[in-house]
């Protein structure tokens, strides 16, 4: 037999399988599917067939005839560099833990343009789902063909800036109050590029904890993502009665704050406390270590495959997750405000 293996110049057919293991091509298709109520010794000559012809299933014959293909096309936004991989981590590690195999693809153009490619996609036969991580039109999702299911799951836009619970600020209100409680009088506010939600949304909490909570008035220095414009903003600080406190719309932000503030000779965090967010790598092995948050792009991609798995089941979507898009990480970059300092006294 394995002679017969060695020269075949063309893939065995589940015939072949079933006649070396003395069963019928009904039997072979059970094995394949893995039928529990198949006798163990069945299942043995079956197996061993299986590997002495080096036998592979036909899975476009297969999908043709069952329209499963086991395959489940991931949407992304037409952008040069794909933003956070943890989120697309996220979808595989579910769609693996289902037996699905993932094919990601971006589409240039508009959102109904791009609505007509998952149309296609979706009507072709090839995948039997579409998940659209990029912006699709409203009530796409009740516009689905009868071959694939589409699960829109659009926390990005066609720039892949941060949408919807991705622009959640509120964690910036729970960083003014602790820091507050640590004697903080005086904040700033150094933005990201104000055409992200994201910076919009972090902005507005700032502004809103600030005058909620008497610590007027709320500073705020607009910003693009970069270290420069943190470092700007501490420059352009008086040189007395400047905020103890900046909270940085980023962690490139605030390591820009950082560079800043030691050029003027004000140390971390006992002339000035820093925050940042989005917990990038270096945050932890800086000195001092940043303050930051840290947002679960990896949990946004196992949510939307998981709602991706119960449509393809016909199973009820799945509750959103128990655990926090966005937690605070305190480390060494905030602390305590100097006496003098949080009564509006001199920079020492």
């Amino acid at each position: 037999m394995t002679e017969q293996r060695a020269g075949r110049d063309r893939r065995a057919t589940i015939w072949e399988v079933a006649k070396t293991a003395g069963v019928s091509h009904q039997t072979v298709s059970r094995y394949l599917r893995d039928d529990p109520r198949m006798r163990p010794e069945t299942v043995e000559r079956v197996a061993r067939a299986v590997a002495e012809l080096d036998y592979r299933p036909n899975l476009t014959a297969r999908s043709m005839r069952t329209r499963r293909t086991g395959r489940v096309a991931v949407l992304l936004p037409a952008v040069a560099t794909y933003g956070p991989p943890q989120i697309l981590g996220g979808v595989m590690e579910v769609a693996h833990e289902h037996g699905y195999t993932i094919e990601a693809l971006s589409v240039e153009g508009s959102a109904a343009q791009r609505f007509d490619r998952v149309l296609e996609l979706a009507d072709s036969g090839q995948v039997e789902g579409v998940l659209a991580l990029a912006p699709l039109p409203p009530a796409s999702e009740h516009q689905v063909p009868a071959r694939a299911a589409i699960v829109a799951s659009a926390d990005y836009d066609d720039r892949f800036r941060g949408v919807g619970e991705l622009a959640d600020g509120s964690p910036v209100a729970e960083i003014v109050e602790h820091l507050a409680e640590l004697g903080h009088r005086r904040f700033l506010h150094v933005t990201g590029a104000l055409d992200f939600a994201s910076a919009r949304g972090r902005r507005d909490v700032f502004v809103a904890t600030i005058e909620r909570l008497g610590l007027g008035p709320a500073i705020v220095h607009e910003g693009d993502w970069s270290p420069a414009s943190g470092r700007a903003a501490v420059h352009a600080l008086a040189e007395h009665d400047h905020p103890t406190a900046v909270v940085a719309a980023s962690d490139p932000v605030a390591a820009g704050v950082v560079q800043g503030a030691r050029e003027r000779g004000w140390s971390i965090p006992e002339d000035l406390s820093v925050t940042g967010w989005d917990n990038s790598l270096l945050g932890a092995y800086l000195e001092p270590t940043l303050t930051t948050v840290q947002v679960d792009h990896h949990r946004l991609g196992r949510a939307a495959m998981a709602r991706m798995v119960a449509r393809l089941r016909g199973e009820p979507a799945p509750p959103p997750p128990a655990t926090p898009l966005n937690t605070i990480i305190w480390r060494g970059s905030t602390g305590p405000a100097r006496n003098g300092r949080d009564r509006g006294g001199a920079t020492p």
